[in-house]
């Protein structure tokens, strides 16, 4: 049981930890104070849902259908490229860094988050990908009882890796009350959000 789970927490791990939107995003909103519980807390309950549609077995349904998973990578080039140039425009105009000056949060703006944490989750299809189809195959194998363990040690793993740099994420806030460093990692946002929305759109017209 101990070694699935360690198993489980390691694949998790791997597949979670690079560099990627999502965690970008939380990054961000952990710098910036802003819902960080609600965020962390929605990317762990998607990577719990989606792991056990995977783990249990499941998950077939939604990586051998082509259009669902077209139709995620559309709707996710938009969303991707929406949000990477507004990545840019608050580079140039410097709206992130006068967002942590203020750190003033209102309740419209935790619907605008959980709203923007949900689409930079769910309509990347490599979510799914990750989550449903490598998780799930790698799972394939095991039997219901190393199943549960292996599910176990792989949601352990997304819950101390979302909340650990959402909150951890705090600890930089000095560091980024530079405009300079607000700049840099606003076109880090962009450049990664646009160049995922490229290898969709390439997975698009690649895979029909």
């Amino acid at each position: 049981m101990l070694s699935e789970i360690l198993r489980g927490a390691l694949v998790s791990a791997s597949l979670i930890i690079a560099i990627g939107a999502q965690n970008l995003f939380v990054l961000k909103q952990g710098i910036l104070k802003n819902h960080i519980f609600y965020v962390s807390a929605i990317c762990f309950i998607c990577d719990f849902v989606l792991m056990s549609i995977g783990i249990l077995g499941v998950g077939s349904f939604i990586s051998c259908n082509p259009l669902i998973t077209n139709l995620l990578a559309i709707m996710g080039v938009f969303f991707l490229i929406w949000y990477g140039f507004s990545a840019f425009k608050s580079a140039i105009k410097g709206t992130s860094n006068m967002q942590i000056e203020s750190q003033n949060v209102n309740n419209s703006r935790l619907i605008k988050v959980v709203v923007a944490t949900l689409a930079v989750t769910l309509l990347n299809p490599h979510v799914y990908l990750d989550t449903v189809v490598i998780v799930g195959g790698i799972a394939g194998t095991l039997n219901s009882e190393q199943k549960l363990a292996f599910l176990i040690g792989a949601v352990c793993a997304s819950f101390v890796w979302f909340f650990g740099i959402g909150y951890g994420a705090r600890l930089l806030a000095p560091l980024f009350k530079q405009k300079k460093m607000w700049v840099i990692l606003d076109c880090l946002v962009g450049t990664v959000m646009l160049y995922i929305a490229y290898r969709l759109v390439f997975y698009v017209v690649y895979n029909n």
